[in-house]
């Protein structure tokens, strides 16, 4: 179990490394390059993602769940289905509603998920 490497063709589920990434929260990196990454988050009730920026343009799908995402100065609910375009340098941030699944694609990958 690991982090995948940089262009692996194939990442299944069960070989992935959960991490932290944050309280509640269970991080896992997909598959990448260095133009750009998925992760999967799997967040408890009452999780917080806090608010940040980075320099990477973020999509964000909501597989499971419910969540209150705030993106710049807008706060909405979003289930499962929604999707969320955070662009490089805004802040943003969610908190968890009820138990889900996040799936984040950043460009470009995120070199300090992997380290």
């Amino acid at each position: 179990m690991g982090i995948p490497g940089k262009h692996q063709k194939w990442v299944m589920h069960d070989s992935t490394l959960p991490q932290s990434g944050g309280e509640n929260v269970v991080r896992r990196i997909l598959a990448y390059t260095d133009g750009l990454m998925c992760v999967e988050n799997t967040f408890q009730k009452g999780a917080v993602g806090a608010l940040h920026s980075h320099p990477h343009t973020q999509i964000t799908y909501v597989v499971s769940g419910k969540f209150q995402f705030t993106i710049g100065d807008e706060t909405k609910t979003v289930t499962a289905g929604d999707t969320m375009l955070k662009e490089d340098g805004i802040v943003h941030g969610c908190v968890c509603l009820e138990p889900g699944v996040l799936l984040d694609i950043f460009t470009p990958m995120r070199e300090d998920f992997i380290q």
